[in-house]
């Protein structure tokens, strides 16, 4: 055997793992494309394009702990490009009926998903993407930023008047504080 065989190896063997690793992020890729285009198949089509961009370009991914981050850019580079032509709706996926729920309260749990769904969709588009990749999918600051190509301040602002309008549009529903179900399942 040569001198090179095993690196050819330990090459195959990185991406083999991360074509496994890149398949297994499918889920959470989805719950972030249906969170800006509200739409099942759009959705599914921007996962799909974005896992086969990132299958072909596997070699540029410099640091594999940022996986996720890289592909979350590549889909939000995908759904800039390609994408914006389909008018966005946002929502959250949520699970309506909690562990304890009687049926009065799953209604208003209900109730308050959808007015949620409904004040996220009226937000711009630049505030709805900070939004979900902030709160619902947990990027950091920094993540997001890369993620959408912007500086952190950029997104810091524009998470900010994001939240703010939410938080208007809510009270004006008559949607307090207290009221609030948090955007993100605790991990």
């Amino acid at each position: 055997m040569s001198d090179t065989n095993p690196p050819l190896l330990a090459a195959f063997g990185r991406k083999r793992k991360l074509h496994k690793e890149i398949s297994g992020e499918r889920d959470r890729l989805y719950r972030i494309a249906w969170s800006w285009c509200h739409d099942s198949f759009t959705a599914d089509d921007l996962v799909q394009e974005t896992l086969a961009r990132a299958l072909t370009k596997i070699d540029s991914l410099r640091d594999e702990n940022r996986l996720q981050v890289w592909l979350t850019q590549i889909m939000a580079n995908l759904y800039r490009d390609q994408f914006r032509r389909i008018t966005p709706d946002t929502g959250l996926e949520t699970e309506l009926l909690a562990g304890g729920d009687d049926p009065e309260q799953a209604a208003n749990r209900s109730q308050l998903v959808a007015r949620t769904r409904h004040a996220i969709a009226r937000l711009g588009e630049d505030q709805r993407q900070v939004l979900t990749l902030v709160d619902v999918a947990g990027f950091s600051y920094a993540d997001t930023a890369s993620i959408l190509d912007v500086p952190v301040g950029t997104i810091m602002s524009r998470l900010s008047r994001a939240r703010k309008r939410m938080r208007e549009m809510l009270e004006q529903q008559g949607i307090g504080r207290a009221d609030v179900v948090p955007l993100r399942r605790p991990q």
